[in-house]
């Protein structure tokens, strides 16, 4: 298997030498010397507007989290509530989110908020199915040992359901987060004054491809960091058998 890193290491090189070997124009495809320089030259623009999208995408997220595990456990504990909402969820799903980006920017303007909810939107989704399917996980004998031994709802909730589902929910937490970086890139792409994605617009709008691949680079940097701390978290969860 392929380190990695020199897999990266050797998609640089080709970069770099395949502009030059077959007369790219930089407008097209810039070198990755001209990228890097680039990002080196704006990198006081470009950490500005990642710490704005990244207060989108972590506000997003977090609100994804909350709502889809209570969503979750509602489904999970009231037949009613899994009847009636589950159905409208999974059509919800069913609706290309870019497609509510004009009117999250209508219902809540250019600010964070707009931002903040397509963020959500996009993770929502993963964490509610990936909670209602750790529940529905948990081993049948478990529940029944519980309900032997006369153990009260609460405690059945704590002690077993919550710790038997916590994987499933980490995984969709997993799933989530770069679902919600996408959200947020969606919504500052339709209507916004900052952020990572009103930037890649400018860059565009300017013809400056060098700067549009070293916000891309940026982008990809945040994605990758706030999933290895998703993944941290989770390990963390997992070996104290939360």
């Amino acid at each position: 298997m392929i380190d990695p890193l020199i897999l990266a290491v050797i998609l640089a090189v080709l970069w770099q030498q395949s502009v030059n070997w077959f007369s790219i124009k930089p407008y097209l495809l810039p070198p990755l010397s001209q990228v890097l320089e680039s990002l080196w030259t704006n990198r006081v623009a470009l950490l500005s507007e990642s710490w704005v999208t990244i207060k989108e995408v972590l506000a997003g997220f977090v609100l994804a989290v909350v709502g889809g595990v209570l969503l979750g456990l509602l489904i999970y504990a009231i037949p009613l509530a899994k009847r009636a909402l589950y159905p409208l969820v999974v059509v919800f799903q069913g609706l290309p989110k870019i497609a509510l980006a004009p009117l999250m920017v209508i219902w809540f303007g250019y600010g964070d908020t707009s931002k903040v909810l397509m963020a959500f939107l996009f993770a929502f989704f993963p964490v509610t199915v990936a909670t209602l399917g750790g529940l529905a996980g948990t081993p049948a004998h478990l529940i029944e040992h519980f309900r032997a031994i006369g153990a009260p709802p609460g405690m059945t909730f704590r002690k077993l359901l919550v710790p038997a589902a916590m994987p499933s929910i980490m995984d969709g937490c997993r799933a989530a987060m770069p679902l919600a970086v996408i959200g947020a890139i969606v919504g500052e792409f339709v209507g916004s004054e900052h952020g990572l994605g009103h930037l890649i617009l400018e860059a565009n709008a300017n013809a400056r491809t060098d700067y549009l691949f070293a916000a891309l680079i940026v982008i990809s940097v945040v994605a990758g960091t706030l999933y290895a701390v998703v993944e941290l978290a989770a390990k963390r969860v997992w070996w104290r058998g939360l």
